[in-house]
């Protein structure tokens, strides 16, 4: 049965008018669930499917993701009605196969505003559960100790009757009693007076006691091989999620007869997914996971991204190998849908049934046709056109004549813009300057000192809604192109001087915001370059803030649409400051993804155009000489690193370790360790000591260098810079301690896992050949493949350390000819000095003279002692191949 939409029948005083809340067919999309039920259910129908399987991929989500505006809360809600029969039951819809027996739907509203937090969501599964009227006694006895400890004094009955958002389950009527029936026979069993008082209180050993021994008069629950210990942990709501597995146990307990299919519908699941901390998508997750007799529905506007490995951590289970039905391509159901734009026929039938007069479309088919052409199938532009024909109903007193009615979506969007109140239209003007916006930017950015028109703005259909957003609220792509046009007629248009205006105040109101936290530093240079290149406004607070973007190695995209600069140098390249500066972020972001040639390149032009004021000069200049070292071009890079230096600027101390990585690179190491004294913390003074001291022999000393790096990295709030710290830190202990070794590649691919820089995670993978080198028997041809990725990124640095690791697994092995061809590989990333302490370091640690030919370094305390320490490093490495071999 359709609802009365009660906007639509507000618009007019015509009683003969019907508007009904009308569901656009959505027929394959019901057609999918059926078939992600039947296969659901023959899984858990299956002799081998086990409830206690903890380590089984799981195959139990649905997902329909689309665009804002596409239906799929309505779609969410019609699968809901249309599981549970009755006047639920939608005509035009198949029945479901009736050979799958009862299913019994639970739809939980995730957004914002229902207010719903994860007990919430377990209680709504269990009331779900209580409709099958049979007991689930080790959920129960666990969830009434939960419930004891966190809402003491207050009974479920009182808190369900009290709280409305459970009132649609059924079960919310019969759950207190199946709680106190499982509890007093439980009570009975261990012989304990009363129910909840004895069996939760002093009585609780007595039980646990019971159920690890397996008595007899509780064998039913000891069972369920994992209850004792869920009841004897705190009682807090990480254990809650873990209950899921007690009620998902009671549910493979129920008799045949009153057995049925869980079917648990989580709508609005952006609200709880894609946001910097999952903490309640991990707990969700988790019931999922421990729950795979139920089928979950899951509708959203993103993809769930539980097949991505990269969310280990975040997420209890993360990757392919436990979602196999969630990664992209996959065949069979459940799987991941996107929901995609009505058809014609569908729109057609929406606009016939929601309005009515005597039963017969208000709209007639020439209007119909019309509109069904211009919404291109988008749910939200339908209603938005049905709600424009009523108001031009009630203002003329008839339908309109398709000429009345020929509206594009920019000109309905014009006539909606046209209803606003002054202010709520000064606001929405201004807002469509942003991609994104809160409440104190849109009103910052009108020139109000109230946010009411604001408010009254972002509940208007086309502005959508994401809390887990920078800032929350957008304006509709379409809606945001129309409202220019809007100003072209309107009685209070702006003139081009309002807009500059406007862009200035947007402009303004950003730099708060590029004071947060670095997601929205990033926002906020995002669309601050945008309005700086679209108004031509001064570049002000960029400047800083694209210092302070560059501080960490994170590198997210900035995404500024491209400007000439950024297309190639046959161009006319960048036009103004904002434009250079836009191009030269771009480049130094991207270079995690493009060969350092490209990117120098790219930050040449910038400089050649000379439009960056002089304040700035030095950022291009410094990532200029960064790629310059990265290629080779040792007297390119030494050049740009000393006129950064030279400038004084803010890149000056990172100028300063890139020369003494500079004089590493040639061996002038007595250099280096001056220069480290002088870096202070700003300087990463650790990270380049910790470069020294390996280079020496001394690992451990290293190794405590880098992780003081880390640490200091990670108080400061600088993951990227942790990450690439943790990196070198496990290139060093690779030489030493194989076990630490493992530990801290394994954490470094951890850290690389949440930022992009491909030179920590290139040399993270060289750390895994140091490890295994005199070990591993294939060793060189995972060498050759690292050399190949370092070679694509433009890396030699990286290409020398593969080729050194290949020198000390040769002479781990004894093995002459390895060792010659490895440093002949080695000879051939030596360009004069540069590397050459390498190529020294491949014969002293086979206690040989180095060539006479080649540039002898300039060792802390001589070549004596740093022969003594590699060798040692090789002497270990083989009496640990030996006893591996042994073994």
């Amino acid at each position: 049965m359709t609802r009365s939409d009660l906007r639509a029948l507000f618009r007019s005083n015509d009683r003969e008018v019907n508007a009904v809340d009308y569901f656009a067919d959505r027929r394959d999309e019901w057609l999918t669930v059926a078939a992600a039920l039947a296969g659901h259910r023959e899984r858990v129908d299956d002799p081998g499917f086990d409830v206690e399987d903890l380590e089984a991929a799981r195959r139990n989500v649905l997902v329909f993701y689309g665009v804002g505006g596409i239906g799929k809360s309505t779609l969410s809600r019609g699968i809901a009605e249309h599981l549970v029969g009755g006047e639920g039951h939608r005509g035009d819809w198949p029945d479901l196969d009736p050979d799958l027996g009862r299913v019994v739907p639970v739809r939980v509203d995730l957004s914002r505003d229902s207010g719903g937090d994860f007990e919430s969501v377990m209680l709504a599964v269990r009331l779900g559960a209580a409709e099958l009227g049979h007991p689930m006694p080790t959920f129960d006895l666990a969830f009434q100790r939960y419930w004891e400890r966190n809402h003491p004094g207050e009974p479920i009955d009182e808190y369900l009757r009290r709280r409305t958002w459970f009132s649609r389950f059924p079960g919310s009527q019969s759950l207190s009693g199946q709680m106190q029936s499982a509890l007093a026979d439980v009570a009975q069993a261990v012989a304990m007076p009363g129910t909840v008082g004895s069996i939760l209180g002093q009585g609780f050993g007595v039980l646990v006691q019971a159920l690890r021994e397996h008595r007899h008069q509780v064998r039913g629950l000891a069972e369920c091989r994992r209850l004792a210990d869920l009841l004897e942990a705190e009682p807090d709501l990480e254990a809650l999620s873990y209950y899921a597995h007690l009620l998902a146990w009671d549910l493979s307990r129920v008799p045949a007869k009153r057995r049925g299919t869980l079917v648990v519908l989580l709508d609005t699941f952006e609200d709880v997914g894609g946001r910097t901390h999952r903490d309640l998508e991990r707990l969700i997750q988790r019931m999922v996971w421990l729950m795979p007799n139920a089928l979950f529905v899951v509708t959203g506007r993103n993809r769930l991204q539980w097949d991505d490995a990269k969310l280990e951590g975040q997420l209890d289970w993360a990757g392919q190998r436990y979602w196999p039905l969630l990664v992209g391509g996959a065949t069979g159901e459940p799987r991941q849908h996107t929901v995609g734009y009505l058809s014609a026929e569908d729109c057609e039938t929406y606009l016939c049934e929601r309005l009515t007069v005597a039963g017969q479309p208000l709209m007639d088919s020439r209007t119909r046709h019309l509109v069904t052409a211009n919404s291109h199938g988008l749910p939200l532009y339908l209603d938005l056109a049905v709600m424009r024909f009523l108001d031009l109903y009630r203002h003329h007193g008839r339908a309109p004549e398709p000429d009345e009615f020929n509206l594009d979506f920019p000109a309905l969007v014009t006539r909606t813009f046209r209803d606003l109140t002054p202010d709520v239209r000064q606001v929405l003007r201004a807002v469509s300057l942003f991609d994104a916006f809160s409440l104190r930017l849109a009103t910052a950015a009108a020139g109000l000192d109230h946010d009411a028109p604001a408010l009254q703005l972002v509940e208007r259909p086309f502005v959508d809604t994401d809390p887990g957003a920078p800032w929350p609220h957008r304006v509709h792509e379409l809606v945001r192109d129309a409202v220019r046009e809007a100003d072209s007629t309107g009685e209070d248009r702006w003139s081009d001087a309002d807009w500059r205006r406007a862009a200035q105040r947007a402009f303004d109101a950003l730099e708060h915001e590029a004071t947060g936290d670095r997601t929205r530093l990033v926002a906020a240079l995002r669309q601050g370059m945008r309005l700086a290149r679209d108004y031509s406004l001064d570049l002000g607070w960029l400047a800083d803030a694209a210092f302070r973007y560059v501080e960490d190695f994170v590198w997210e995209p900035l995404e500024i649409p491209a400007s000439p600069a950024e297309t190639g140098n046959d161009g006319p390249g960048a036009e103004s400051p904002v434009e250079a500066l836009a191009a030269a972020l771009n480049a130094i972001a991207t270079r995690q993804r493009q060969h350092r040639g490209r990117t120098a390149e790219q930050l040449r032009a910038v400089l050649d155009s000379g439009l960056l004021p002089d304040a700035l000069v030095e950022l291009p200049l410094y990532f200029l000489a960064e790629c310059e070292r990265d290629l080779g071009r040792f007297d390119g890079s030494l050049t740009g690193m000393r006129r950064v230096v030279d400038l004084g600027g803010r890149l000056a101390p990172t100028a300063a370790r890139g020369l003494a990585h500079l004089a590493r690179r040639v061996g002038r190491f007595p250099q280096v360790r001056t220069a480290a004294e002088n870096l202070g913390t700003e300087g990463r003074r650790d990270r380049v000591l910790g470069d020294l001291w390996w280079s020496q022999g001394n690992a451990a000393l290293a190794c405590s260098s880098y992780a003081t790096s880390r640490d200091e990295a990670l108080t400061a709030g600088q993951p990227g810079e942790a990450a690439l710290s943790q990196a070198c830190l496990a290139f060093a202990a690779a030489f030493q301690d194989r076990p630490r070794a493992a530990e801290q590649i394994a954490r470094a691919e951890e850290m690389l896992g949440q930022v992009s820089i491909r030179w920590a995670e290139v040399q993270t993978r060289i750390a895994a050949l140091v490890r295994d080198a005199g070990i591993a028997p294939d060793l060189p041809e995972r060498a050759d493949d690292v050399a190949r990725q370092a070679h694509e990124a433009g890396l030699t640095s990286s290409v020398a350390y593969v080729r050194f690791a290949e020198c000390l697994h040769a002479t781990a092995l004894d093995s002459a000819p390895l060792r010659a061809e490895a440093r002949g590989r080695l000879r051939a990333c030596v360009r004069g000095e540069e590397f050459a302490y390498l190529l020294e370091l491949a014969h002293l640690m086979a206690g040989e003279t180095p060539p006479e030919d080649l540039p002898l370094a300039q060792w802390l305390d001589g070549q004596a002692q740093v022969r003594a320490r590699w060798t040692a490093l090789v002497d270990d490495r083989r009496r640990e191949a030996a006893a591996i071999s042994g073994e």
